[in-house]
């Protein structure tokens, strides 16, 4: 058995794969200061949730956007997992050429994104994380990373909203049936989602037009959904993704690590 695990900045996001199968789905606050041990006892909790225990872990690989609470998180692994994680980053073969000026610069999570959406689903593609930013990454039809967008996520606007202006108060992100409204709660939600949805569909349409290709749009991110359902420009909404993505890298590192093995014996 496989854990992928995410680390971005608002969730930690952690999948169990049994061979080719997801059968655990789970989800941590990112921004909550916890020790190895709070981390190891979750991670084992999560397991007996999904009916496995440690032995039954053969590896953990991870992609984190927070360095802070890296070295905590991969001692709990280490102390309860019994396990050397695999950490996405420089050194690791991901089966993506990144094409940025500054390839160290762009995240883990981007790259991991990418790898699931051209393994899973070819390229060249479009892929769009609405996470606590929204990013829009293409590759190409070689598996490169060619180019990016960054916008401000969803739920990070709406929370600019509500702590920044006195009278907004917190609300729940979601579609109302019509942009025409009339109370404070709806207009603020018409405004967050419709604007979203005409600022997605702008983007991915720019992209298309400069790069003059074919391509398909792949979204991911828990309120991707939301946009997804609410657009024809984004053919696809895969919410394990990442997971996706970090499997396809487990694999081609394990591959590669025997290959050198092979060579060396």
């Amino acid at each position: 058995m496989l854990i992928v695990i995410d680390i971005g900045n608002t969730n930690i996001t952690i999948g169990i794969y049994k061979d080719d199968k997801l059968i655990g789905n789970y989800r941590l606050t990112t921004k909550m200061k916890r020790t190895s041990d709070e981390y190891g006892f979750m991670i084992l909790n999560f397991l007996s949730a999904s009916k496995a225990s440690a032995d039954d872990i053969k590896d953990v690989i991870i992609s984190s956007v927070v360095p802070k609470i890296m070295h905590s998180f991969l001692n709990g692994i280490r102390k309860y997992m019994h396990k050397e994680p695999i950490v996405v980053g420089p050194g690791i073969r991901t089966g993506i050429s990144v094409k940025a000026e500054n390839p160290k610069a762009v995240g883990a999570d981007r790259i991991v994104d990418a790898a699931g959406a051209y393994y899973e689903y070819g390229g060249p593609c479009l892929v769009v994380d609405f996470g606590t930013a929204t990013t829009y990454d293409y590759v190409d039809a070689n598996g490169n990373f060619e180019f990016g967008v960054i916008a401000l996520g969803i739920e990070t606007s709406a929370q600019a909203m509500w702590t920044q202006a006195a009278k907004l108060p917190e609300i729940e992100i979601k579609k109302p049936k019509t942009i025409l409204n009339k109370t404070t709660t709806t207009s603020m939600q018409a405004g967050l989602v419709y604007g979203y949805i005409g600022q997605s569909e702008y983007i991915i349409k720019q992209f298309k037009k400069e790069l003059g290709v074919d391509m398909k749009v792949i979204a991911t991110g828990g309120l991707g959904k939301i946009i997804y359902k609410n657009t024809d420009e984004i053919d696809i909404y895969d919410r394990d993704l990442t997971f996706k993505g970090l499997k396809h890298i487990y694999e081609k590192y394990t591959n590669e690590k025997k290959r050198l093995e092979t060579k060396v014996g």
